[in-house]
């Protein structure tokens, strides 16, 4: 029997994973990372909290599985937490649930199971690694469903990788599925709501987790359009992002954007919606997982954040090993620090950091 180290978050969709493993003859493992510390251990919703992990032990139970509960906070605080301070600090918005794939689940997470002698490692996100005939390998693939497809968070899986990794999710193609697999196994988390915050903010106030875990603080200067026309005061640029419109303080004859930044002279730059579409993008850190390199322009499709629908383009390898990216169409408020993933068809390809 193979055995398997199952990520548990003691949301519906990992404990419903256990179940399909289980029920696929996996000898299975729950694992719960406990990844930082939060002022309310108890607070509700959200993963990586006291409740969390009750909830997932309180399932291993039910299944009769065994339940582990791993610290990870130093490698978290680390890999994932400053670098989302770090990014802030540049100008950039991160996406810090693919840093913690990245470096906890598909890193510290997968040499624990080694540790434990474990076959595979599991989660449930909702995508798909099957061996394709094509490529003669395994390949990271779309799930069935849709809109809440989540292979764009896991292109940074390493390639050596895709054969010891499972996705029990990956064929369903809704919630409700999944939910009522939890209810006909007498699970206490069937009707238990999505988690959408970030976990280690969960009020959502990353302004004020900035402040009040770095020394980012409010640093007043100008708000300027693409000709430097001074237009109003900015409350510090780690509180806007690419596209944003509001919240800007500022009026105008017609809707005003974010456009860019100047770090240097502190000021912030806005311009008409029309001013923040483009064609080209560039991204470094690149991870492939559907072949070593890319050696000659390729016609693919990217997503250019997780929300995003896929548009055709032509990528480019170019110097340092990143990748230029050419739109056919322009793409709205393509936003540096966020994450750009290439598909072919339904495999994920790969992908990189936009700078």
């Amino acid at each position: 029997m193979k055995r398997v180290l199952l990520g548990m978050s003691g949301g519906v969709d990992s404990s419903v994973a256990a179940i399909l493993l289980k029920e696929a003859g996996y000898e299975v493992i729950g694992a719960t990372m406990k990844l930082w510390e939060s002022e309310d251990e108890y607070i509700e919703g959200g993963c990586c909290n006291m409740n969390s992990t009750i909830d997932a032990k309180r399932v291993c139970d039910v299944l009769d599985i065994p339940h582990y509960v791993l610290n990870f906070q130093e490698k978290f605080n680390t890999c994932v937490i400053q670098d989302f301070i770090s990014e802030y600090k540049k100008c950039r918005t991160p996406n810090p649930c693919i840093e913690c794939n990245k470096y906890l689940k598909f890193g510290t997470m997968y040499e624990m199971a080694k540790k434990l002698n474990c076959d595979y490692i599991a989660t449930g996100h909702y995508a798909k690694i099957e061996y394709s005939e094509k490529y003669k390998q395994y390949v990271l693939k779309k799930s069935n469903a849709g809109k809440k497809d989540q292979s764009y968070v896991l292109y940074n899986l390493p390639k050596q990788m895709t054969d010891k990794v499972l996705f029990p999710l990956g064929n369903f193609e809704n919630k409700e599925q999944i939910r009522k697999i939890a209810e006909e196994h007498n699970l206490q988390v069937a009707k238990k709501p999505d988690s959408e915050d970030i976990c280690f903010i969960p009020d959502g106030d990353y302004k004020r987790f900035l402040e009040t875990n770095s020394d980012l603080k409010a640093d007043i200067g100008n708000i300027v359009n693409t000709e430097g026309k001074i237009l109003g005061k900015h409350q510090g640029l780690y509180k806007y992002t690419i596209g944003q419109r509001k919240g800007l303080g500022i009026s105008n004859e017609f809707p005003l954007f974010v456009k860019g930044f100047n770090p240097e002279k502190n000021e912030l730059i806005v311009g008409e919606e029309k001013e923040i579409f483009s064609k080209e993008a560039i991204a470094n850190e690149i991870n492939l997982i559907l072949m070593d390199e890319i050696t000659a322009p390729m016609e693919v499709k990217a997503k250019i954040r997780y929300a995003a629908k896929e548009a055709e383009c032509i990528i480019y390898p170019i110097e340092d090993g990143k990748i230029k990216v050419i739109f056919n169409e322009p793409q709205r408020a393509i936003t540096p620090g966020q994450s750009i993933v290439f598909y072919i068809d339904d495999i994920v390809l790969g992908g990189g950091k936009i700078i």
